[in-house]
């Protein structure tokens, strides 16, 4: 089968002939339909990502696909049922193997481009906006890189959750992405005086952050006291050094959050918010945003798409049927 493969952090991945996986014990084979790419995933490319794969590895975190074939152990999956799954690399590929914990049957409904980018973007807004910043009814949410993977479902689910929901995002186009999500006010991040314009809302309830300085630092003084400020990411490639008197005079919260952790120590919580994620999307209350769909000989071209910030939403690969 083919798969897009990294070899060496010093070399990009390659389209390669690789041999057909065999499910373990607990483990189930899927017919791949579609990847969602992510930005971890360019970063394993530079080895910068806090998981490292063993080299060489198949890359591609999160899928869709129909279930090919059960491993040792195995019940409640059958032969053909459509499911998402995180494995966390293993997805770049026409077939691969993933705990069968990990995967989660999907409405009838839902197509495979879109099931392939649902599981790691709106299960990191929905874990961090409800379990960890405590986002509550009438409260101002501030989303930095409202038109991203991540920073769009912020917006979906911000208005939810019943937010008054602040996007911001470089360019008037990515500003419209970010509206239609229900976006409630909108900041182009492009020229302008940030400091300024935050401070022009009148106060910030909580930050989601995926993006870090230079924006971080004046989100963060943005917030009302007991505000908090989610840490979600770096695609800015700054990581923010927050003042330490700040956080004592407005008595703040920063808070870390790293989705793919509750896979190992919590993962009851994520079955959970998949469970509320997933029921949204059947009442027709979510709706995933692709901005780009590619065949998997141009996944390359996926991850230059997210390197350089063209792509609004999901960059999804889909696999020859």
């Amino acid at each position: 089968m083919r798969a897009f493969v990294l070899s060496d952090i010093d070399s990009p991945p390659a389209l390669t002939d690789v041999p057909l996986p065999v499910p373990g014990a607990g483990k189930v084979r899927l017919k791949i339909r579609a990847c969602g790419l992510n930005f971890a995933d360019l970063l394993m490319t530079r080895g910068q990502y806090q998981e490292r794969p063993a080299l060489p590895f198949v890359m591609g975190m999160e899928v869709a696909g129909e279930v090919d074939a059960l491993g040792a152990g195995v019940s409640g999956l059958v032969a053909g049922q459509r499911v998402a799954a995180f494995g966390g690399q293993g997805g770049l590929a026409e077939y691969g193997c993933f705990p069968a914990d990990r995967c989660v049957p999907l409405p009838d409904a839902m197509p495979f481009e879109e099931a392939a980018g649902f599981i790691v973007a709106y299960g990191t807004s929905h874990v961090a906006l409800g379990q960890r910043a405590r986002l509550r009814e009438g409260e101002t949410l501030l989303v930095l890189g409202a038109a991203g993977g991540v920073g769009l479902t912020a917006v979906q689910i911000g208005k939810l959750m019943g937010a008054r929901v602040v996007a911001v995002a470089r360019g008037a186009e990515k500003l419209v992405v970010a509206r239609a999500a229900g976006a409630d006010v909108l900041i182009d991040s492009d020229g302008a005086d940030l400091r300024a314009a935050f401070k022009d809302l009148g106060g910030v309830d909580v930050v989601y952050d995926a993006v870090g300085e230079p924006a971080a630092t004046a989100a963060l003084r943005a917030l009302n006291p007991e505000g908090r400020f989610v840490v979600i990411g770096f695609a800015g490639g700054q990581v923010p050094q927050f003042p330490a008197n700040i956080l004592l005079v407005k008595n703040l919260d920063v808070i870390g959050f790293y989705w793919g952790g509750y896979m190992a120590f919590r993962p009851q919580v994520i079955r959970a918010s998949l469970g509320r994620l997933l029921a949204w999307y059947a009442e027709g209350r979510l709706a995933p945003h692709v901005s780009h769909t590619l065949p998997l000989e141009r996944a390359g071209e996926g991850l230059e798409l997210l390197s350089s910030r063209k792509s609004t939403g999901k960059v999804v690969v889909t696999m020859p049927g």
